[in-house]
């Protein structure tokens, strides 16, 4: 870094204005990609970075966001909330923004139901919280939002008027079980839900529900057996629901990929030829699913996205607390490939 370098250097080669080059160097708004491109060349070109203490001064910040989740390690399995494969890619967009924005991010896991003491911990080293849902309960999430601005992830709605940012898990579920309905005419379907309290599950069996009251067939009004968002949870609920009926259901659409994942090495078990026995959907897009036999058919959602959104919603809040509440719901995709009886193309087989 060049100590001699200032603003106004940068300003000058770049043709910009001092407030445009704070702008861009702060990851702001307000400019084109062409004006950011030439901006951030001249302050490479000079050797300059903007003086973060200084600036964390002058604004009464710490320069650090916090990002809070479930303990996915828990020895208790009935306690895993999200998956962490998961939570890790949400890690990784949430980390991209902060950095980006010349702020470090204070990452902390809750264990069990109640995060509240970690979570008051960091209220004094942080400027604000991005929050998964389910890691801290309602009444303890109000708590932590009076105290610092919250932004909520991975859910629907959220609480006390907070910003919360999530994908589209209702409709991505839903298009994915009417593909099976119309494009495979299949009408014996089951839902391989994640834990009971998990958000992300709750909307992704919404969504199944909808599909199946859409096509005028009879939707059940909870989930017949639950996993753990993991291969081992898959697993033992495609064994639960196996043992449960008297023949296999013709689909299973999953909660998410690792669950699917775990449920089609049981399917194997017992000898069902997927897609020709059952047919098989997950959720996510995990990496593993385009390796495993047969390819698995899956519901994109853009797991980086939703941290660097949360991050940027919460960093948008500090720079303007009176700001209308905001929420985003990020679109997800149906990736067709050969467990629901489709060639990679998309085509049925």
């Amino acid at each position: 870094m060049n100590d001699k370098a200032t603003i106004y250097e940068v300003a000058r080669m770049s043709g910009f204005s001092t407030a445009t080059v704070s702008r861009v160097m702060h990851d702001g708004t307000g400019f084109s990609q062409a004006t950011r491109e030439t901006v951030l060349d001249a302050a490479a070109r000079l050797g300059w970075v903007p003086n973060h203490s200084a600036r964390s001064l002058a604004r009464r910040r710490s320069g650090i966001v916090g990002l809070l989740f479930s303990d996915f390690a828990s020895d208790d399995s009935a306690l895993e909330s999200e998956s962490p494969l998961y939570v890790d890619q949400v890690i990784r967009g949430a980390e991209r923004a902060a950095t980006l924005a010349g702020d470090a991010i204070l990452i902390a896991a809750t264990r069990g139901r109640d995060g509240l003491q970690l979570a008051r911990s960091l209220v004094g080293k942080v400027d604000g919280l991005v929050v998964l849902a389910g890691s801290l309960a309602p009444k303890h999430l109000a708590d932590i939002a009076a105290r610092v601005p919250v932004v909520l992830m991975a859910t629907h709605t959220a609480p006390h008027g907070l910003d919360f940012v999530g994908a589209d898990n209702r409709g991505g579920v839903r298009a994915a079980t009417e593909h099976l309905l119309d494009t495979h005419d299949v009408r014996d379907l089951a839902f391989v839900a994640g834990p009971a309290r998990s958000p992300d599950s709750k909307e992704r069996f919404v969504g199944f529900t909808r599909a199946l009251t859409g096509a005028g067939l009879c939707a059940p009004k909870s989930p017949e057996v639950h996993g753990a968002f993991t291969e081992a949870g898959g697993a033992r609920a495609v064994e639960e629901l196996l043992a449960a009926r008297r023949t296999p259901p013709r689909a299973i659409v999953f909660g998410n990929d690792e669950m699917a994942v775990g449920g089609l090495g049981v399917l194997r078990r017992h000898q069902l030829r997927v897609p020709g026995d059952v047919a098989v959907i997950g959720f996510d897009d995990i990496a593993t699913g385009r390796h495993v036999r047969p390819t698995l058919t899956t519901v994109r959602q853009p797991m980086r996205d939703i941290g660097e959104t949360a991050v940027r919603t919460l960093l948008d809040r500090l720079a303007d607390p009176s700001a209308p509440r905001h929420t985003a719901v990020l679109a997800t995709e149906l990736v067709l490939r050969a467990s629901c009886g489709c060639s990679p193309r998309g085509g049925t087989k």
